[in-house]
């Protein structure tokens, strides 16, 4: 076991949680991947605590795994370029370097494992199984699949140009892979692990979402201020829908709600989430958050959903029932990809 000592550490609470508010959160812990200085920061949400650590990469996205037992992060190794992940950028980890790491989400500063993760990651997700891990490279337009039991690169899938944002298809058979500069979806067959269709879906596509049915797929449309959503099915866009500006990643709350995060631009910083009802395709309701709305994950029984503000530094922790902010939550800074785990 390979144990980094955490060079930033710092405990906070909320910026605005009440006792209330304290009391209704769930028990489990949100993590945030901040790229500003390398870090990941964990929030205890019914203490309001947040604890952050240094690591050894640049870190764009966390993910936890199935069980709850690892947290992953992909970045590029420090000593590598610091402008990572960026949705259309540039920058890379050299020679393809260890930038996937596996931690112990209770003392992240515990890296349990360095693993290679292709030359640019950007995103992670695991198989249902948590056995492996699907990395997207930017650089070189293709899916890293990662065996972690076995320690080593198993395959390396083609997909469309720049992928990024990835999603599981709830029955483990898919991947869908938004691919932001030729303006399509790759969905890959998890089984023979090839590109079993391309779809071209709008101006720089950045994350896609499923909803929790597996019936439909979500997909940001960064330059075109929209979401594009897809028949799983047919493989067809099927509508389209007006969010905020330049919005990131998506998450849905329920079979009913599909949640989006709008950045807007460095000039000037979007601080909404747009909410879909996915029965009408229509807007509900735009919830302010933080400047720079980016990631989105939701609690596990969809009550609760949170936003990183990669501007502002902040998680915002959102009622789903009321629609509105509850707790601001400071971390480290230029928060980006976030991952909710239950403590049982």
């Amino acid at each position: 076991m390979l144990k980094l000592r955490p060079t930033l550490v710092a405990v906070s609470l909320a910026l605005s949680i009440g006792t209330g508010h304290a009391a209704s959160m769930p028990n489990a812990v949100v993590y945030s991947a901040n790229e500003g200085d390398g870090s990941i920061s964990a929030i205890e949400l019914r203490t309001g605590a947040v604890s952050t650590t240094a690591i050894s990469i640049v870190p764009h996205n966390v993910q936890i795994s199935p069980d709850g037992q690892i947290l992953l992060a992909v970045g590029s190794p420090k000593s590598g370029s610091k402008e990572q992940g960026g949705h259309g950028g540039h920058g890379q980890a050299e020679g393809g370097a260890k930038g996937l790491l596996l931690m112990d989400p209770e003392q992240p500063e515990n890296v349990l494992e360095a693993l290679p993760s292709g030359s640019h990651p950007a995103h992670v997700v695991t198989s249902q199984d948590g056995r492996y891990a699907y990395i997207t490279n930017a650089d070189n337009d293709i899916l890293t699949v990662v065996d972690t039991q076995r320690k080593t690169v198993v395959a390396e899938v083609e997909t469309g140009s720049y992928p990024h944002g990835l999603r599981l298809s709830p029955d483990g058979d898919e991947l869908y892979i938004a691919n932001v500069t030729d303006n399509s979806v790759s969905v890959i067959d998890t089984e023979n692990l090839k590109e079993a269709a391309r779809i071209h879906v709008g101006q720089a596509p950045v994350q896609v979402a499923y909803t929790p049915d597996g019936k439909y797929v979500y997909v940001s449309l960064r330059d075109e201020n929209k979401v594009a959503i897809i028949d799983a099915e047919t493989r067809k866009v099927v509508d389209r829908v007006s969010v905020g500006r330049n919005p990131i990643q998506l998450f849905a709350a329920s079979d009913a709600k599909m949640y989006v995060a709008n950045q807007g631009d460095a000039a000037d910083p979007d601080d909404s989430v747009t909410v879909i009802d996915t029965n009408n395709r229509t807007v509900v309701s735009t919830i302010v958050t933080g400047k720079g709305a980016h990631g989105l994950v939701a609690s596990d029984d969809g009550d609760f959903m949170f936003v990183t503000n990669n501007v502002d530094n902040t998680v915002s922790a959102i009622d789903v029932r009321k629609e509105k902010v509850i707790a601001t939550f400071l971390v480290g800074p230029n928060p980006n990809g976030i991952t909710y785990r239950s403590v049982r």
